[in-house]
């Protein structure tokens, strides 16, 4: 009840109102059964606008953490974040993938609609990154379409590292959905997952209109901040010996 209430009722129509987000193909998410979302992933935002555009519940899964922090303050965050379609990771697995999976999986079994960012984290500039084989791992097993779904505008609405950027309209598309169905029992060669995964990025970065890169979002972001620190460090060593030949030539 509280999902609805805060869809329809409390933050919906607000972000409808101040947003106007556009949504082209929504009729492609059938009307009832289980299926995937698999979106990009450019902002914290994205989880808040691609639900906002349709009639169905969307659920993901997140952190644990945001379900177990102990006093009145984690009381109200598990309320929030399971009111607003998110699911804990079950950590009974031997990883946390793993427990993202387990939970997924869970979820579509009972008739739902799953929302995925393949990519594994938020895009740090812009571009969509390789995706992760999870998502087709569940489509094989849970005998699901797959609709790949693009988020536009929204790292404008919220850049990485901002709580709020600018005022845009946020722009969510659905393709056609996936049949994988011809791979049914494959689900363990990982030559036909990473078939699937990048066929499922092909059709996101057709629908976003990103530049793709063949690298997972995770170590581009840590190569970046690599690249900023070394940057930063040249900086700092460019201006000790401009300050030191300063001092040099006023003795």
């Amino acid at each position: 009840m509280f999902y609805w209430f805060l869809k329809w009722i409390a933050i919906g129509p607000v972000l409808k109102l101040v947003f106007r987000p556009q949504v082209s193909g929504a009729e492609n998410v059938p009307a009832s059964g289980p299926a995937i979302l698999a979106s990009n992933h450019l902002s914290y935002a994205d989880w808040l606008f691609m639900p906002l555009t349709l009639s169905r519940r969307v659920t993901f899964v997140a952190k644990a953490e945001y379900f177990t922090t102990p006093g009145i303050k984690g009381w109200f965050q598990k309320k929030f974040f399971t009111g607003a379609g998110q699911v804990p990771i079950d950590r009974s697995g031997a990883s946390a993938a793993e427990g993202a999976l387990s939970s997924a999986r869970r979820i579509l079994t009972e008739g739902e609609l799953f929302g995925i960012y393949p990519e594994g984290t938020r895009s740090h500039d812009g571009r969509l990154y390789r995706g992760k084989t999870g998502v087709a791992r569940l489509a094989l097993e849970c005998k699901v379409p797959v609709i790949p779904t693009a988020v536009v505008g929204t790292d404008v609405v919220a850049p990485p590292g901002q709580t709020f950027g600018k005022l845009t309209r946020p722009i969510v598309r659905f393709g056609k959905p996936l049949d994988f169905s011809r791979y049914e029992g494959m689900e363990n060669d990982r030559y036909i997952l990473r078939s699937i995964t990048d066929e499922i990025m092909y059709e996101i970065m057709r629908l976003s209109g990103q530049e793709y890169v063949d690298q997972y979002a995770a170590r581009a972001k840590e190569e970046s901040k690599r690249l900023e620190r070394e940057e930063r460090a040249a900086s700092e060593a460019r201006e000790i010996d401009a300050e030191l030949q300063s001092r040099a030539k006023a003795s």
